[in-house]
């Protein structure tokens, strides 16, 4: 029953761009650990790719992103909360609120940015993660909480459960744990608020777009 629930095409367009992601997380991980002297690095934009060609595949899933978003969210609420959360975010960063991480991505070399590493890796956090993410923890795993039949459950009737247990679980994805359960509320609250998918992604874009110029502002690695 579960698997055959996961193979549905609405739950695959929404949890397979994901799972690609988090599948290329390990893979960096095990290059890193085990083959120094290959340059993890140029995994990221083979991810990126990955993640992009697996939601063009389901792109006719999509249909709420179809919907025209009302611009006083999108134009309005969705940036000024993105730019709250990115505060939030490089403010957070003090002891039992961060679970530890590495150094993060650096895309220099000798002190030196690599600027083609840069900018695929700002393209991917701002483009393409935005929109898998939203589309995964917001348009599924939110509304599956409440109900299995979760496109047919308008966002304005997400309830305050399965928007604090969803939160929860995107802040535990983070290094930052609490400034992800924070994102994750604020991304909800954003989703159930306007009724359309396109506010959630702008406002996650915002704030992963500001983080990159800031990490790249400051050589703050470890938040990439």
């Amino acid at each position: 029953m579960a698997l055959a629930f996961l193979t549905e095409p609405r739950v695959l367009a929404r949890v397979l761009p994901f799972a690609v992601y988090m599948a290329f997380l390990a893979v960096e991980g095990l290059v890193a650990s085990y083959w120094p002297e290959l340059d993890a690095r140029w995994i990221y934009p083979v991810k990126v790719g990955a993640v992009s060609l697996v939601l063009w595949h389901y792109r006719a899933e999509y249909r709420e992103l179809f919907a025209r978003p009302d611009p006083r969210w999108t134009v309005l609420v969705a940036p000024l909360l993105g730019i709250a959360v990115f505060v939030l975010w490089i403010n957070l960063d003090i002891g039992w609120l961060s679970l530890g991480g590495g150094a993060g991505f650096d895309p220099s070399d000798d002190g030196a940015v690599r600027w083609d590493l840069a900018l695929l890796r700002l393209a991917g956090a701002a483009l393409v993660v935005p929109l898998m993410e939203e589309l995964f923890w917001r348009s599924f795993l939110l509304r599956w909480i409440d109900q299995a039949d979760f496109p047919a459950l308008e966002p304005a009737r997400i309830s305050l459960r399965a928007l604090l247990i969803s939160s929860l679980l995107f802040g535990l994805e983070h290094t930052l744990w609490f400034a992800g359960i924070l994102a994750g509320l604020a991304y909800g609250w954003l989703y159930r608020a306007s009724g359309n998918l396109w506010a959630p992604i702008v406002s996650h874009a915002t704030t992963n777009l500001l983080l990159g110029i800031w990490v790249l502002h400051t050589g703050a690695w470890s938040f990439w």
